[in-house]
């Protein structure tokens, strides 16, 4: 494959798959090591994956992301230690819970709220990650964490089964399992995610993606590159700067630039940094009235 190769590779993820399962797959489909991906998903999640491909793979650890949406399956009336439906079961309730209920609810888990993290997560306290503890039967104290919550909507309800379906747009690092169960122990009953799909994460919809042996087929008949979604796509939240001739080449060759050669006002964040070509350049940022870069991806 081509070792140049620099872009997203949209993937819907399967149940039942790892995000490391999907990234070991793809290092042997693509015969190639640089991959990334942005935003692990649990195996029992499914949907959108973005693999940062080659040179693309820097950009892992800085993608924004700051925009993900969801459509989870929730059940009332039991908790369980996992927050959803493969827990065990801690408790039930047969209380009745009307949509009405629920929704009225919603506010209070919209907009900056505070996350107790899952025992059974990623998150390490005292060098050990949450869900090794789990396993060993240990629960440990855990700081709540701020998050941010943009809308949640509930599409679907069963009165009778106390089973529906939610919406959520939120930020990086928000558990849905967990606003789930937060909400279910307000009710009084308790509530657990039956399933999830990711719609949006990384400038990328669940409508561009392709399950891994749609990939493969693709492959075959197109070549990786056809496949590759511009890796700028991922910053589109970013403002922009359109670089001259000579200043692209200042630029290129680590030259920081006075804010009138860039055309821009300093301003404080990060921009997307283009060259007179419209090639896509880097990631940089104004200090001192200097334009500088955070990360490149050119050649």
């Amino acid at each position: 494959m081509n070792s140049e190769l620099c872009g997203i590779l949209p993937v819907y993820k399967e149940q039942d798959w790892t995000s490391f399962d999907v990234i070991a797959k793809l290092r042997g489909m693509l015969h190639m090591k640089k991959l990334g991906h942005g935003g692990t998903l649990d195996p029992m999640a499914e949907g959108v994956l973005p693999v940062f491909v080659g040179k693309a793979a820097k950009a892992c650890d800085m993608i924004p992301d700051r925009d993900k949406a969801y459509t989870a399956g929730f059940k009332l009336g039991i908790s369980t230690d996992t927050e959803d439906i493969t827990g065990k079961v801690q408790t039930s309730c047969d209380r009745a819970v009307s949509r009405e209920e629920i929704e009225a609810l919603l506010p209070e888990f919209t907009g900056e709220i505070e996350q107790l993290p899952p025992m059974y997560s990623a998150v390490k306290v005292g060098g050990k990650k949450l869900y090794e503890l789990a396993r060993e039967g240990k629960t440990v104290e855990r700081r709540a964490r701020a998050v941010r919550v943009d809308s949640l909507r509930i599409t679907e309800y069963d009165p009778e089964s106390r089973e529906g379906i939610i919406e959520i747009r939120c930020g990086k690092g928000t558990y849905i399992r967990t606003i789930i169960s937060d909400i279910g122990q307000r009710l009084g009953s308790g509530g657990v995610m039956t399933s999830l799909v990711r719609a949006w994460s990384g400038g990328v919809g669940i409508g561009q993606c392709m399950k891994l042996s749609e990939i493969e087929k693709a492959l075959q008949e197109k070549g990786a590159e056809a496949l590759l979604i511009p890796l700028d796509r991922a910053f589109s939240e970013y403002p922009e700067i359109r670089l001259g001739r000579r200043e692209t080449g200042l630029y290129r060759n680590g030259v920081k630039l006075r804010a009138q050669q860039t055309g821009r006002e300093p301003e404080e964040g990060e921009l997307r940094i283009y060259g007179s070509e419209g090639e896509f350049l880097g990631i940089g940022y104004f200090e001192q009235g200097l334009l500088r870069s955070r990360k490149n991806f050119y050649t």
